[in-house]
């Protein structure tokens, strides 16, 4: 991490930091955005060549690693099942919205929402405090008011 990098975490920190959250729920939700961006990278799909590979869900939802390999004849996939990093980093994401919300009065400062934004190219949880989003707007359409959690 190189001083702008780091400059740019301690402020994020801060402004969470001010909206209520404690340090380490900001460390955990970084922790989580990192999760949810190399996630959805891997949904997105890579390859080298003759080699491609990507995360799939079957139609019950679970997801499966899935590889295939082009030859000159045929190709051939394989499919593995992974752990879903993605329900449960949402899951932990919810916990600590929720503990945050109930921690504070109300009065004091309102309640705060995420959104997670599924483009892998850039970062992929944003925390929206009260008035980042008009009223009864789309949040995908207002979340970079938001504080970026990278």
């Amino acid at each position: 991490m190189n001083k702008q990098e780091r400059e740019q975490l301690h402020h994020t920190f801060n402004a969470l930091q001010s909206l209520g959250f404690t340090f380490d729920e900001c460390e955990k939700m970084r922790r989580i955005s990192m999760t949810l961006r190399r996630w959805f990278e891997l949904e997105c799909g890579n390859s080298d060549g003759p080699r491609e590979w990507c995360i799939e869900r079957d139609e019950n939802e679970k997801p499966f690693f899935v590889t295939r390999y082009h030859g000159k004849e045929k190709t051939t996939e394989t499919r593995t099942p992974t752990p879903d990093r993605e329900a449960g980093a949402r899951r932990r994401l919810e916990e600590i919205i929720r503990a945050r919300n109930i921690r504070q009065p109300l009065q004091e400062s309102p309640l705060v929402s995420s959104y997670i934004q599924g483009d892998p190219r850039g970062a992929s949880l944003y925390i929206l405090r009260p008035g980042d989003v008009p009223e009864g707007e789309d949040p995908c359409a207002y979340y970079s008011r938001g504080i970026c959690i990278e």
